[in-house]
């Protein structure tokens, strides 16, 4: 498995003008809940420390559109962002450290799953990594779940401008070699850094195969 090639075509130009129309729609509660399954959707998905918000606000050109928060594990709905006629981002709920009851984990533990088996509009799941941290059990459980449902995995190695390039090229080389052994056949993995902008391209590469060409 290797780090996709970023993309300069005409597919990341349509992604990224697509991106910053991103307009929040609603939050729900329960997956069932969502817009009607047609189109086309993309989910972003983290534990609570990986930078999602960041990420989508980046990706998105918008400094607001996705809350950020000191509290770990804000988002607690499934957050919708239309970006076009029957195209979305759904912003799934942070887990990991995020501190909420035990009966809110259960329910997520159950929904999630659901949600990514039965989604059909659902052409792939963004799921934001710490580089320092990379591959916790709550991210393998997630990848587990996109490999058996056959749903695209694309992971951002977020914050690697926390390590020196030598270090983050052998992270992300780790990484990739242990999605190989679960789920080589749904996921893939690029270095990124939301403070710094970097990674975007080949982020909008992904995105734009699943949003502008699904």
């Amino acid at each position: 498995m290797s780090e996709p090639t970023i993309d300069t075509s005409e597919t990341t130009e349509s992604a990224r003008k697509l991106l910053q129309n991103a307009q929040f729609h609603s939050s729900y509660p329960e997956p069932a809940q969502l817009p009607p399954d047609v189109g086309v959707e993309v989910a972003f998905a983290g534990r609570s420390n990986s930078g999602k918000s960041s990420a989508i606000n980046v990706l998105c050109a918008q400094g607001n559109l996705a809350r950020t928060s000191r509290t770990p594990g804000r988002t607690q709905h499934l957050v919708v962002f239309e970006l076009a006629a029957q195209r979305r981002l759904v912003d799934l709920p942070g887990f990991g450290y995020a501190k909420v009851s035990k009966s809110l984990r259960a329910h997520w533990q159950r929904a999630l799953p659901e949600y990514l088996e039965r989604r059909r509009s659902l052409a792939g799941l963004i799921l934001l990594m710490d580089i320092r941290h990379p591959l916790k059990p709550q991210d393998e459980m997630l990848v587990s779940w996109c490999a058996k449902a056959d749903v695209r995995v694309h992971v951002l190695l977020n914050k690697s401008d926390k390590l020196s390039r030598g270090a983050a090229n052998s992270t992300l080389l780790q990484l990739q070699r242990d999605l190989a052994k679960s789920a080589a056949h749904v996921a893939s993995a690029q270095l990124f850094s939301a403070l710094r902008r970097r990674g975007c391209e080949t982020a909008w590469g992904v995105l734009g195969k699943w949003l502008v060409e699904s």
